[in-house]
């Protein structure tokens, strides 16, 4: 975190997290907790929401000033990821909603739909089986009886 920010801090009682609320010099918000590093820098760490200028809001868990744990990013266009991050990624188990509503929920690589997991389209059908990337072959159809 820039040292150029409104900033309003609190400290909580006892040795727990700092609360902070930064306004960066772009315009993005951050409300939440906070450390100081080794090196006597404010870094994220703990539990916080980040609203980025372009209307960009990520709530949940951070370390090291990178999103990490479990959190919600959701996006102007609609888009939004619930799951598990690593080093601002998604990471781990989570659910995608697509801007036309469609979803993936499974798992997830370095921000790629990597293993197992479950596509509904806008049409409500099911498509379950091994996702790479972009690429999911031998994808298989729910069907409902």
């Amino acid at each position: 975190m820039s040292d150029n920010k409104e900033s309003n801090y609190s400290k909580t009682q006892g040795e727990g997290p700092i609360k902070v609320s930064y306004i960066f010099p772009n315009g993005d918000r951050y409300e939440g907790e906070c450390s100081r590093a080794a090196s006597g820098v404010m870094m994220r760490s703990g539990t916080g929401k980040h609203t980025s200028a372009g209307g960009t809001t990520y709530t949940g868990e951070w370390l090291e000033d990178k999103m990490h744990g479990r959190g919600t990013l959701q996006h102007p266009s609609g888009a939004l990821y619930e799951g598990e991050f690593k080093d601002n990624m998604y990471h781990g188990t989570g659910t995608y909603t697509f801007p036309d509503g469609s979803t993936y929920k499974g798992h997830f690589h370095k921000n790629r739909l990597e293993g197992d997991g479950t596509f509904t389209n806008t049409q409500r059908l099911v498509w379950m089986g091994e996702f790479h990337g972009k690429a999911a072959l031998g994808l298989k159809m729910q069907h409902n009886i």
